[in-house]
C-alpha cells in the first residue's frame, strides 16, 4: 500500500514555517516585523522557526541597516524553493487520493 503522507516534508508541519514558506513564496523577501504580524507571532516565535529554517537551507536571513536602524529580512532560497513546491505537490495528492477535486 502507498503510503500517501511520505511526500510530505517535516520541516513544514507547523503552522508558522508553512505560513512563513507561503508567504515567501509570493513575496521576494519579507522584513521580520511584516512577517511577524502577517502571522500573529510574537518575536521569539519567529526567530526560533526562523532558526530551524535556515539551518536547514531553506530561508536566508539579511541583515542590514536602513539609515541607521537595523532591519532584518528573509529570503526563500532556491532550495526552500524547490522542496516547499515539493511539499505542496504532495499535499496536492494526498487531497486528490483522499476524494478531493
Amino acid at each position: 500500500m502507498v503510503n500517501l503522507i511520505d511526500g510530505l516534508n517535516k520541516h513544514f508541519d507547523n503552522r508558522v514555517r508553512l505560513g512563513m514558506m507561503s508567504a515567501l513564496m509570493v513575496n521576494d523577501s519579507l522584513e521580520f516585523n511584516v512577517l511577524k504580524e502577517l502571522l500573529g507571532v510574537t518575536d521569539g516565535n519567529l526567530a526560533s522557526h526562523v532558526k530551524a529554517l535556515e539551518a536547514a537551507g531553506l530561508v536566508s536571513v539579511v541583515k542590514q541597516f536602513v539609515g541607521r536602524k537595523p532591519n532584518t529580512s528573509f529570503v526563500m532560497t532556491d532550495e526552500g524553493r524547490r522542496q516547499f513546491e515539493a511539499h505542496l505537490a504532495a499535499l496536492e495528492k494526498l487531497l486528490r487520493a483522499s476524494g478531493g477535486k
